[in-house]
């Protein structure tokens, strides 16, 4: 079953010097625009993070303070890096929970005002672990029958990510071949922000998903304790999740 496009998708993968979304920065980034037609663009970029990449990051991706030292930093290319995102749905590997929130958060750290709510989102890992919970590297081998070479180098994961794609639809036939009802299928979560901080209920209300409000509805909290929004706002959230907040607290003083 081939993957049925109306505009274009970009498969992308980061490589990082960690996992704190907030915190850590992109050194490495890769994706495949594949285009309606099946045309496809690959490109891959080192940037340099403006902070020493750890010693338990580099033993992952084996990229070293050496390699990016005379690498452009991600503020360099963040308007020319958006310009290849526009128009486009995105799909990755764990990207829903991870790679788009972070690379939201760089953009926002470049004062590029790039809006992912114009997207539909695509995580193959999602589909994977409904169908044949593993990792990459498994699904790889599951899918297209070949062992991944170069894993957690960002050009081999994320042409990994759509090879395994690919092969998912041809060997699922409900799986559908549309972008927009391959992103519902791939969503895992009814999140209000990216990471997850809040949630929808059945009723479509924001509903606090941590901390001691958790499963408390976000516009009931906000009114009953009005500092809990100074404390979102100066507590180490993402932007995203604070615009979130911001959101429903400006929809109550209406």
């Amino acid at each position: 079953m081939k993957l049925n496009l109306r505009r274009p998708i970009v498969f992308f993968d980061l490589e990082t010097t960690g996992t704190n979304i907030s915190s850590d920065r992109i050194v490495e980034i890769s994706i495949v625009k594949v285009m309606p037609d099946g045309t496809e663009m690959v490109k891959t970029r080192r940037v340099n993070p403006e902070m020493p990449i750890p010693a338990e990051a580099t033993a992952i991706h084996h990229i070293t303070d050496d390699d990016v030292r005379n690498e452009p930093t991600f503020r360099q290319i963040a308007k020319s890096l958006a310009q290849l995102f526009v128009g486009c749905d995105i799909a990755g590997f764990n990207s829903n929970r991870f790679d788009i929130p972070l690379l939201d958060q760089e953009f926002q750290r470049a004062d590029v005002d790039f809006d992912f709510g114009k997207a539909r989102f695509i995580d193959v890992q999602t589909i994977f672990h409904k169908k044949e919970p593993r990792t990459l590297v498994a699904a790889y081998r599951f899918y297209c029958g070949k062992e991944l070479e170069d894993a957690h180098s960002a050009s081999a994961d994320t042409m990994a990510t759509y090879e395994v794609l690919k092969a998912q639809l041809e060997r699922y036939e409900d799986l559908p071949c549309d972008v927009e009802a391959l992103s519902e299928f791939a969503s895992q979560s009814r999140n209000v922000d990216f990471v997850g901080r809040l949630v929808y209920d059945d009723q479509k209300r924001e509903v606090i998903n941590f901390g001691k409000y958790k499963g408390r509805l976000a516009e009931e909290v906000l009114r009953t304790d009005p500092g809990y929004y100074s404390w979102i706002m100066q507590g180490d959230f993402t932007k995203n999740t604070k615009d979130a907040f911001t959101r429903i607290k400006l929809r109550q003083s209406k």
